[in-house]
């Protein structure tokens, strides 16, 4: 075997064993901080995903479960700040180094000019992935109009926090829907509300140079938990508290937002996701009496 492919398998080797610190098998308690009662969403076992605690300019910013076989997250949680949805402008692209390579460093990073992309694309989607799939565009998980502070809307721009999302859903369906709830939240929800974004997918791929490269979402759902809400909030909005969710379809048709409670849409999600009987996006559906948690 020639010194140079020897020398590939031992760095890939080390690196997959340096895979720790801030991509974490079990969630360190700073990083719990973003899930409803420090509890992540039960179900989704599987050998190829990890768990990445989003960091960015040294401070936690949100929880991917992130799938390194498919090239994509299955959700991100993060907690919902009060903003006037404004979006962030000229933040570079960033990758996940902890995912790939040997580093010293617990954030995520921009893609480096002229980078190598071979020391990225095996676990993680790559700038290159998305240059000629013309029929979708980079949809954050965590979208930075659900964020306040300049840096916790700037780290959203990692694409470990991206799925491929046609564009006409994306921006026509999907951001109508989260202008929706950002609404919403800062309306009537007077704690902390606590979201979990997430996809389901059934196959089909954007592939690049003759190889599977990223799974296309099927569905997209959201599901948010906000304990403590305004209890005078009007009917028409009230019955959507302490808790609610919606899915869409990820196509140019049929594509209609249904929203509907956390409950239901387990039970849809279990119809079209690979989970177990122990699915659950939020301990005890966010139901406070359920989770020990007093309102």
């Amino acid at each position: 075997m020639a010194l140079w492919l020897r020398m590939g398998f031992w760095l890939a080797s080390l690196s997959l064993a340096a895979v720790q610190g801030r991509v974490e098998i079990e969630l360190s308690p700073e990083c719990r901080e973003f899930l409803y009662m420090g509890t992540p969403p039960t179900g989704l076992e599987h050998h190829s995903v990890k768990y990445i605690c989003q960091f960015y300019r040294k401070k936690p910013r949100y929880v991917t479960l992130y799938n390194m076989e498919d090239h994509i997250p299955i959700y991100s949680a993060y907690i919902f700040k009060r903003s006037d949805g404004e979006n962030c402008i000229d933040v570079p692209w960033m990758y996940e180094p902890q995912l790939s390579t040997l580093t010293e460093t617990e954030e995520m990073q921009p893609f480096p000019h002229g980078y190598m992309h071979m020391n990225f694309e095996d676990a993680q989607a790559i700038l290159d992935d998305y240059t000629n799939a013309i029929l979708y565009e980079r949809g954050t998980l965590n979208p930075d109009e659900h964020q306040n502070e300049l840096e916790d809307k700037a780290s959203t721009y990692t694409l470990t926090n991206v799925v491929p999302m046609v564009p006409d859903f994306s921006n026509r369906i999907w951001n109508r829907q989260e202008h929706i709830i950002r609404k919403r939240l800062n309306n009537y929800c007077r704690g902390k509300a606590f979201i979990v974004t997430g996809i389901t997918t059934s196959g089909k791929m954007i592939r690049r140079e003759n190889m599977n490269r990223i799974a296309v979402p099927t569905y997209l759902w959201s599901a948010y938990c906000c304990a403590d809400y305004d209890h005078n909030t009007p009917f028409t909005e009230r019955f959507k508290f302490p808790s609610f969710a919606h899915y869409a379809l990820n196509d140019d048709e049929n594509n209609e937002v249904v929203e509907l409670t956390v409950p239901k849409l387990k039970e849809f999600l279990k119809k079209t996701m690979f989970v177990n009987q122990n699915f659950q996006i939020f301990l005890g559906d966010c139901n406070p009496i359920s989770s020990g948690k007093a309102d």
